[in-house]
């Protein structure tokens, strides 16, 4: 729970204007439901002249440096206090819950085995409507118009693109790696390696040698590994 404060708000001081202390204590304690789960008075903060919340140290289980706050109001100085409300406020120094992350933006590929469904949002900025990419020269054959995106809904955008190829380059299978560094070649040369096809097809590629361990992975051009065609006895 949270309270937003008065922009007018004073600073905390132990002043009582109210001479309400006693009656802020009670509440806290009625609230909770048991006295020894309210500990001394911390602060009185004077939100304006007709408004006061009194903070005290709460004991609840689970509840580190959390505060009672009890606010009290009264409507001129001959009237008598009024409890308003009872909350309990995190302290500096509290516990708290982190900050909630939609399960879109948390779920990774090992959350996903057979059956799971992952929606993508329509607004995913990786993807573009593939009526946008398509041109409209009738000359193109059905091979180039696969590669552009026809019969498809959606299609990588320039954003989705660029992402995919920096995740892969800097992945396990991207030049950087030890496998890579000492292979006798780049798969970019081996008889193995078949380039993928559109815009990535310079950058990336499909190993299809059953004996090296990228297997029918994608693989950066400048990947390697021992398993390559030229590496000859």
């Amino acid at each position: 729970m949270s309270r937003k404060k008065s922009k007018n708000s004073q600073a905390s001081s132990g002043v009582d204007n109210f001479g309400a202390a006693e009656l802020a204590r009670s509440a806290a304690i009625e609230d909770s439901k048991n006295e020894k789960f309210v500990g001394t008075l911390i602060s009185i903060d004077s939100d304006d002249e007709h408004v006061s919340t009194y903070l005290f140290q709460a004991f609840l289980p689970g509840y580190v440096d959390w505060r009672w706050a009890v606010t009290v109001a009264k409507v001129d100085n001959e009237s008598s206090p009024t409890v308003c409300d009872v909350v309990l406020l995190p302290g500096p120094d509290s516990l708290r819950a982190p900050e909630w992350i939609p399960y879109s933006a948390r779920v990774t590929k090992e959350d996903v085995s057979a059956g799971t469904i992952v929606p993508t949002e329509i607004d995913d900025a990786r993807l573009v409507p593939a009526s946008a990419v398509l041109p409209s020269d009738e000359d193109l054959d059905l091979h180039q118009l696969f590669e552009l995106g026809a019969g498809r809904l959606r299609v990588l955008s320039i954003e989705g693109r660029d992402q995919a190829a920096k995740r892969w380059i800097e992945g396990d299978r991207g030049p950087n790696v030890d496998i890579a560094r000492w292979a006798p070649k780049n798969c970019g040369t081996c008889g193995f390696y078949l380039p993928i096809s559109g815009s990535l097809r310079q950058a990336f590629g499909v190993c299809a040698n059953a004996i090296s361990p990228e297997d029918a992975r994608v693989v950066a051009v400048n990947h390697g590994c021992g398993a390559h065609s030229e590496a000859i006895n």
